[in-house]
């Protein structure tokens, strides 16, 4: 099966404390066409590290002063959503179980196969690729709620927050106003949020409807 080339935006960065470990596993995903950074301490990634960047990252469990679980914990409370994949020599079922809860890719035990580090990688980068544009339409939305005037959004809000109750005559009956003038503030937030039906109004704008008021 021929391996689908990474994305050339995307770069893999390696924290390891063994150079050996970093000098291999580099050379072996640079053969593989990866862009490879690495790290020799989580504090040198977290001091070095762009949110903004592309990619995924390679972690050891068993780093010294910051081990890997730290670090991930770290980057969950700074909001850095790096799709993180470990390697460990030493990690036991817990320490698994912990890191794919709070969100890894996976856990590999060393040592490992490099297919199966390649196919994770890919993985992440495709995981990576999704949540920047979620967060990409997201940001859309809310450029385009900011649109609304303030009885839209009043309007908005009922149908987001009462999803089995977006018919008109409830709305007015909610909000004291005529159902065709429910009916007229629809239609304009529909086209202003440049979307074609309530459903998707629901869908999109659910995680940020308390930012509508």
């Amino acid at each position: 099966m021929v391996e689908t080339p990474p994305p050339h935006t995307s770069t893999v960065f390696l924290i390891d404390d063994d150079a050996d470990v970093r000098t291999s596993l580099s050379r072996a995903l640079n053969k593989r066409g990866f862009t490879v950074r690495a790290f020799e301490s989580a504090r040198a990634f977290l001091d070095a590290y762009d949110p903004s960047q592309r990619g995924c990252l390679v972690l050891d469990y068993g780093l010294p002063q910051m081990d890997g679980l730290k670090l991930q914990k770290v980057l969950a409370d700074k909001k850095i959503n790096i799709p993180i994949i470990f390697i460990s020599g030493h990690g036991g079922v817990p320490e698994t179980v912990q890191a794919i809860k709070a969100g890894a890719i996976d856990f590999l035990e060393k040592p490992f196969r490099q297919k199966a580090l390649v196919d994770c990688i890919t993985a992440a980068f495709l995981a990576d690729q999704e949540r920047r544009a979620a967060d990409v339409d997201r940001i859309s939305a809310l450029e385009r709620f900011a649109k609304l005037t303030l009885r839209e959004k009043e309007v908005a809000n009922f149908m987001i927050a009462n999803p089995s109750s977006t018919a008109s005559k409830e709305i007015g009956r909610e909000l004291d106003i005529s159902p065709r003038t429910v009916d007229h503030h629809r239609a304009r937030i529909l086209e202003k949020m440049a979307i074609g039906s309530v459903a998707e109004l629901i869908d999109l704008s659910i995680p940020d409807a308390d930012r509508l008021n």
